[in-house]
């Protein structure tokens, strides 16, 4: 068994190798860029090495400096996570010519089965299933274009290399072709360095379902039974279980039989995983998409319901060990779901969000698992992937474990960082998710329903203000009235106002009078009621009209943040808000909805524009935007240029309108 493993990831995956490693006696070395220093993962490791700068591909994705840290640290073997390196047949090579043993399938199966195209023919020689589409290596434009003209719209373009919904675009009409060819391209070449594309039938109302198999270098392959993954956005998974609802034993035992002949076809050793679409109408008809050779970000719901510690697999059998059972062993326990909580804002069409975690509540109790890479102090950048942490939550029986990944979620509060549990908990709670009736297409079909905001209730904006409140009244008696700014004069106290907002809603404004200790409040066009509060750390108790409610309370920048009843408001007073929606400003101003950095501009300063003619993309946290010419005219102001990083909220062109848009705008 080895002595010393480097991790070459970050985040919550790096976290949770890092802890197997732990239990099993083996020294763990953490790298990581220069805006990881202090992150999670360097802290819990024995030791962490400092690898390079923010960017990916001069650090995380820097084969030389890998193995560099490798070399100083006596590493004799290296686990590569998931993303970066973890499939990259390069570093696998390097790995072995630098006499470290690479912690994942041999050379051969990675080049098999990590370009797509080769995968399918190699799974269809083995007699799974596949996708009909066209697969040809090196098409250019052209030659995709009329792949997807002659498969039938819609289609799927796909990249032949990466995976994670990276590149993947669905085109429905001929007239789509250039911009989503190109579109996919550019993903993809910035994603994996690899632009080739392939062609496939897009199979609706289908259902993702994934089986995961073990091979050790003896000749042993078994599967661990399936996951169900259809709850998708953009083809990234957002909600994980295991078993599918779907499956029946037959069809489950088929499509296991079908992941092991496709590990075998490619002497495949290791973790990996097999994915397959599924007709939701016939769920005996499935076809191969691709099979990941690593460690998948929803493994542990199978470690929920076998038991086993994939982690603790991988490493044993890149020593050499051979697999501890047989498929007859394999037995399936339960039931479970993961969630996966993103740094991102549902409410403004899932863009990526940025900050420092001021205030942290993750969630325990029976059958309940967190994997997360966050700590107090952490700073979410736009550097890397938007995924911060992976709840999980097992039960006896599928609604149980629903149930309680619901009441999770409500007890898991990142302040500082605007997160998509809201979101989570409304798909988890609807009414075909409840019912198991899943599919692909699900999350758009339900659009605004899940994304829409909830408001916060009025006791909310009331505890922020008396948070405020708490902050400019001095501690202790008064010695002089004129020294407190609460508004006091001779006769009746006078109010003070205060406009605070939720992201994605209307100001509201507040009145306070008094004292925290005795104040009244009014929110809104409410009538006053009385109130008081009392602040303990980072914990508000706050009192109005007779009800109570405990917050916890951090406040930033002009953002007052409360989590309370499973809800996290974000508060911003009115002053320092001012967030233009979707983008984009109705004098023709075009904000970037976040920060990022800009990858391509498509236009120039002089140019006549229609209204939605794309202007520019920013690429932040592995996702481009296209923004858009939010009116017909000129544009006369073009602020940025490719590979400058904006803010949140910068301004980055402005399109004045022509005469003939005004005037139909008045119209």
């Amino acid at each position: 068994m080895f002595e010393t493993v480097l991790v070459a990831n970050r985040g919550e995956i790096a976290v949770r190798v890092i802890r197997t490693l732990r239990t099993m006696g083996i020294r763990s070395v953490a790298v990581h860029s220069e805006a990881d220093a202090g992150a999670l993962h360097t802290v819990l490791a024995d030791v962490a090495v400092p690898i390079g700068p923010a960017a990916a591909t001069e650090s995380y994705l820097s084969i030389d400096r890998v193995l560099e840290a490798a070399a100083r640290t006596g590493a004799q073997a290296i686990h590569p996570g998931y993303g970066f390196l973890s499939e990259n047949v390069e570093f696998a090579r390097a790995c072995e010519k630098a006499g470290i043993v690479f912690i994942g399938p041999p050379v051969a199966a990675i080049e098999a089965m990590g370009d797509k195209i080769r995968a399918k023919q190699t799974v269809m020689a083995a007699g799974v299933p596949v996708v009909p589409g066209r697969t040809e290596p090196g098409m250019t434009d052209d030659q995709v274009a009329d792949a997807a003209v002659a498969v039938g719209f819609p289609v799927l373009l796909k990249p032949s290399a990466g995976g994670g919904g990276k590149g993947m675009r669905v085109v429905r009409s001929k007239a789509e072709l250039p911009d989503a060819i190109a579109s996919a391209r550019r993903e993809a070449r910035n994603s994996f360095g690899d632009d080739t594309l392939l062609v496939e039938r897009y199979v609706g109302n289908s259902r993702h379902i994934e089986v995961q198999v073990l091979g050790d270098s003896h000749g042993n392959v078994i599967h661990l039974g399936e996951r169900e993954c259809s709850l998708q956005r953009r083809h990234q998974k957002v909600i994980e279980e295991a078993p599918s609802p779907l499956l029946d034993t037959a069809s489950r035992a088929s499509m296991g039989r079908a992941a092991v002949d496709a590990a075998k076809a490619v002497g495949y050793t290791g973790a990996g995983t097999v994915e397959f679409i599924v007709d939701a109408d016939r769920p005996r008809d499935f076809f191969f998409l691709e099979m990941n050779t690593r460690l998948q970000v929803e493994h542990p719901v199978t470690e929920a319901i076998t038991g086993m510690d994939l982690v603790e697999q991988q490493v044993r059998i890149a020593a050499g060990e051979r697999l501890p059972v047989d498929q007859s062993d394999v037995s399936l326990d339960g039931h479970a779901i993961e969630a996966r909580v993103y740094a991102e804002d549902p409410a403004r069409g899932f863009l990526p969000q940025a900050g420092t975690v001021l205030g942290l509540v993750e969630p325990s109790g029976p059958g309940i698992r967190v994997d997360s890479s966050l700590r107090v102090g952490t700073v979410v950048g736009t550097d890397y992937d938007p995924m911060l942490a992976k709840v999980i939550a097992w039960a006896p029986d599928r609604e149980t474990a629903r149930a309680r990944l619901v009441g999770a979620l409500g007890r898991t509060a990142v302040l500082g960082v605007a997160t998509n549990t809201p979101f989570l908990r409304a798909l988890l709670s609807d009414a075909d998710v409840v019912a198991g009736k899943l599919d692909t297409g699900l999350i758009e079909r339900r659009g605004d329903d899940l994304t829409l905001p909830e408001p916060p209730p009025p006791h909310v904006y009331a505890a922020a203000a008396l948070a405020l409140l708490l902050e400019t009244e001095p501690a202790g008696p008064v010695v002089d009235r004129w020294d407190v700014p609460d508004g006091w004069r001779l006769g009746e106290p006078a109010w003070t106002v205060r406009k605070l907002q939720a992201s994605g809603g209307e100001p509201v404004v507040v009145r306070v009078r008094g004292r925290s200790g005795a104040a009244e409040v009014a929110v809104g066009d409410g009538e006053p009621v009385p109130a008081r509060a009392v602040r303990d750390g980072d914990r508000l108790t706050a009192t109005l009209d007779g009800l109570t409610t405990s917050y916890f309370l951090q406040h930033e920048g002009g953002t007052v943040w409360l989590a309370a009843d499973g809800h996290v408001a974000a508060l911003r007073e009115h002053e320092r808000a001012g967030v233009k929606a979707e983008g984009t400003g109705g004098d023709g101003a075009v904000t970037a909805p976040m920060p990022g950095t800009v990858t391509l501009v498509q236009a120039a300063v002089g140019d006549e524009v229609e209204a939605g003619t794309p202007l520019l993309v920013v690429e932040a946290m592995k996702m481009e935007h296209v923004l858009t010419a939010p009116v017909a005219g000129t544009v006369t102001e073009l602020g940025v240029t490719a590979g400058q990083t904006v803010a949140l909220d910068e301004r980055v062109a402005v399109v004045t309108p022509s005469a003939t848009a005004g005037e139909q705008q008045e119209n």
